[in-house]
């Protein structure tokens, strides 16, 4: 038995939990440079806001509704995130985080306390931690689960746990599923299997395995499988490496000019680099992407991209940052108003795998120096993750000046003691 558990409108909580007064009232948390919805409470929900849609667009009816908005504050967002999987991880022997704000858990040997029942004491654990509720669906599978999570959502009468534990229930889930709504089945494959008749996770159930694997492949063979009761698909307790990483931001004013462009990618190469290291990996190809805003003319559109390969594995600020100048310097074009930037490194490997290629004549000063920047870079990390990123970093960056628009940032209320939350007593005085 699987149970997904996932947080209930997670950003918009996290929010809440130090203001109680924005409960039973419309908020909003918005993206990168405060641009698009990206978290909607039930209540913005009702008053049409759409999920990804600007902002700007609805300055109307956030003002007649006094929608609360607030720019995304991911940093205590995570930190509230990782609170909440502690208190999982506390509750259940193993747990797959599966992102931000859900996780699946082997619930395997807790039929004996009731699974609905130890729902509801996980459900009621994490609210009383962390103050964050949470809705929780169980089956036999990790599809079916994630199945039941929906319904435990959608319908009131489940009270925030549903469990699918006999072949009844499953098929009435399946069958109030949309096809477009199973876990895995994108829109592509959505249009699809409709063209074929194939409208629930019911019809999809019942379909043929044949057909399935032969359009849907490996993957949908797998999804049919988990909607018949069969699991396939195991708990992930370790995160997979990531296969390249990326660091971009839209500017909040257009870049003209090429300085100011450079020291942009400068930044998020660092960034990347910074990432690559608290993996324990390095990145062999390094691509850099420059463009204009899609909404200009089309003689004032421009998208630059190039990928380069890098002189060898690396996870080295400096030399990703020089990587980086290179391609930018191809492929800048002058004239343009620039609205965002990005730097994506790939071909990752553990460090713990020699991916530097050998070579006949090693340089014995090149080694000396690699080992000497591996030394610095190790120093650097340990200074910033002691006294705040961007402490200590290479003179071709600028963090402070190229962070997002946030005008309506709330405190880092858990992670800065000097945004820490005041409570105070009938006589005012500060605990």
């Amino acid at each position: 038995m699987f149970a997904l558990v996932d947080c209930n409108n997670f950003y918009v909580s996290c929010e809440r939990v130090f203001d109680p007064s924005l409960n039973g009232r419309p908020v909003v948390v918005l993206s990168n440079n405060d641009g698009c919805f990206i978290a909607r409470s039930n209540e913005a929900k009702a008053l049409g806001l759409p999920m990804g849609g600007p902002a700007f667009k609805f300055r109307e009816t956030l003002k007649k509704h006094r929608v609360k908005v607030f720019s995304a504050n991911f940093t205590l967002y995570g930190d509230i995130s990782s609170r909440v999987m502690e208190t999982l991880a506390n509750l259940a022997p193993e747990i797959e985080i599966y992102s931000i704000d859900e996780a699946f858990l082997d619930m395997t040997g807790f039929g004996r306390f009731g699974f609905s029942e130890y729902g509801a004491t996980i459900r009621k654990t994490v609210t009383k931690h962390t103050g964050i509720q949470v809705c929780i669906g169980m089956g036999p599978t990790k599809t079916l689960a994630k199945a039941a999570n929906r319904l435990a959502k959608k319908k009131p009468r489940y009270n925030g746990v549903c469990l699918l534990a006999n072949e009844q229930e499953i098929q009435a889930a399946l069958a109030s599923l949309k096809v477009e709504d199973i876990w895995g089945i994108g829109r592509q494959w959505s249009a699809l299997l409709q063209a074929r008749g194939i409208n629930t996770a019911l019809d999809f159930s019942r379909a043929s395995s044949t057909w399935i694997r032969q359009h849907l492949h490996i993957t949908g063979a797998r999804i049919l499988e988990e909607l018949n009761g069969r699991s396939c698909i195991p708990l992930e307790q370790v995160r997979p490496p990531k296969q390249s990483i990326c660091t971009s931001r839209s500017f909040g004013r257009s870049v003209v000019e090429f300085e100011e462009l450079q020291q942009a990618v400068a930044t998020f190469a660092g960034k990347c680099a910074t990432k690559l290291r608290k993996e324990g990996s390095v990145a062999s190809t390094l691509t850099v992407f420059i463009c204009t805003s899609p909404f200009n003319e089309p003689s004032l559109k421009y998208w630059g991209t190039r990928t380069v390969a890098l002189r060898q594995p690396s996870q080295d600020t400096i030399e990703i940052i020089r990587a980086a100048n290179q391609v930018l310097t191809a492929i800048f074009k002058a004239g343009f108003e620039y609205k965002k930037a990005g730097v994506i490194v790939a071909g990752i490997a553990s460090t713990t795998v020699s991916a530097s290629p050998l070579s006949l004549f090693p340089d014995e000063a090149a080694e000396l120096t690699n080992e000497r920047q591996q030394k610095f870079m190790l120093v650097m990390d340990k200074i910033n993750r002691q006294y705040g990123n961007g402490t200590i970093h290479t003179g071709a960056e600028n963090s402070e000046r190229w962070k997002p628009q946030q005008a309506n940032l709330s405190p880092h209320y858990t992670t800065k003691w000097g945004e820490i939350i005041e409570v105070r007593g009938p006589h005012q005085y500060s605990s």
